[in-house]
């Protein structure tokens, strides 16, 4: 690897490393307060989103807001709902009579440490709490409420029946089928289940940064194929990876039985297809060059997306 990669690669982390610390800050100034309501549902809440993570939904928000020249503290309320969303979803799915894991990003899953009762309500609780703090954003500076209200219910449609409870649906019906999923219903189960937070992440950075509904329709195509090579890498991981690496137990697929896009295409051809995936949606963003928006940093991120190793 030649030095100015080396350094490009350094850069980058360090950049990363940066808005992460970042958006742990607006993390923490939103989640309850556990002096103020000193609840077991409390303390799991805020230890489930506090167990670490790429924080990659608030990341890819608030630099698509960036990219349209927002600039303004109305984004920060839906960077923290998105990511007590995604936690939620994550808390959920880590149930015994979901996918019965005991490990997340390397320390003890919420039902492990509080218990089944506490961490369903847990989840709840994140969820109803997300839609709280969004409605903070009528509040902060560069408050829009017709844009407020169409962000709003980007968020409700994409993590709902249509969005990524209907992806998890999906997917518990296919494990529960006798026959493997064919390709296009596990596209549908990786298009609900794990594209469309990212879809509603990126479509509202635009919609608050005031982008027009062709912008917004690219955004919602790049996001999709984002969120679908960023799954793929997934299923890749927990294949190649180790427990150290993931933070979680591998080949929880195969445990479960589950159909991934490694075990429908292989390693090689899946990698293939990530790339490519990854690929076309770089270059709808770049595109948005032409109309005088640039955000160089989010498509290195999502560059960075294809080579993650967890």
């Amino acid at each position: 690897m030649s030095e100015p990669v080396e350094k490009g690669m350094v850069h980058m982390k360090e950049k990363i490393k940066s808005r992460t610390e970042t958006i742990e800050r607006i993390l923490k100034a939103y989640l309850p307060k556990e002096e103020e309501t000193p609840s077991a549902v409390v303390k799991a809440m805020n230890y489930s989103v506090n167990a670490g993570g790429k924080r990659l939904r608030p990341m890819l928000m608030s630099e698509t807001y960036r990219l349209f020249g927002g600039s303004e503290t109305v984004i920060e309320p839906f960077m923290a709902a998105i990511e007590m969303i995604h936690t939620y979803s994550l808390v959920h799915d880590d149930l015994p009579a979901m996918d019965n894991d005991e490990y997340r990003r390397g320390k003890k899953t919420t039902w492990v440490q509080y218990g089944e009762a506490v961490a369903i309500l847990a989840g709840d609780g994140l969820l109803n709490y997300a839609f709280e703090t969004a409605l903070k954003a009528f509040a902060c500076e560069g408050a829009d409420a017709q844009r407020i209200a169409r962000a709003l219910s980007i968020l409700a449609n994409k993590a709902g029946i249509y969005g990524m409870i209907g992806g998890q649906d999906a997917d518990i019906a296919a494990e529960e089928a006798n026959e493997a999923p064919a390709l296009s219903q596990l596209l549908y189960i990786h298009e609900h289940k794990t594209a469309a937070l990212i879809q509603a992440s990126m479509m509202i950075g635009a919609v608050l940064a005031g982008a027009d509904d062709a912008a917004l329709s690219t955004i919602e195509k790049a996001a999709y194929e984002i969120g679908i090579a960023f799954q793929i890498q997934d299923d890749i991981l927990d294949v190649t990876s180790t427990f150290e690496e993931l933070g979680k137990p591998i080949g929880s697929d195969e445990k479960n039985n589950k159909t991934t896009y490694v075990t429908l295409k292989g390693i090689s051809e899946a990698s293939r297809e990530q790339k490519e995936l990854s690929d076309h949606a770089i270059g709808l963003l770049e595109s948005f060059t032409k109309q005088g928006f640039q955000n160089e940093f989010l498509t290195d991120l999502v560059k960075s997306l294809i080579t993650r190793l967890k």
